[in-house]
């Protein structure tokens, strides 16, 4: 999966993805994790508290777009679809400015 993922500079995720060699791999394709440490890890792995801070705009908008009941159990059968019902819902509710 780490090697579909588009070229970046960081890659800002939550702690369920913090593991060694997920990181080991991520550092491999020149990518900087900003992974916050589980509460069980023996040794503290520092990350950047502000970068983090802007992983709520991602959640934000995915929330939004599952308020769309479309989207949220894609009704639709063909992926065009569904994607077209994606942009559509993300360019309303950037036009509302909800």
């Amino acid at each position: 999966m780490i090697d579909a993922l588009p070229p970046a500079r960081d890659l800002i995720a939550d702690r369920g993805y913090d593991s060694d060699p997920y990181r080991a791999a991520l550092l491999a394709r020149g990518i900087s994790s900003c992974i916050p440490p589980r509460k069980n890890r023996k040794t503290d792995i520092p990350y950047d508290r502000l970068l983090y801070r802007q992983r709520h705009r991602v959640e934000i908008m995915f929330g939004r777009l599952k308020d769309w009941r479309r989207v949220a159990t894609r009704y639709d059968r063909c992926a065009h679809t569904c994607s077209s019902a994606i942009c559509i819902a993300a360019t309303i509710n950037f036009w509302i400015g909800e």
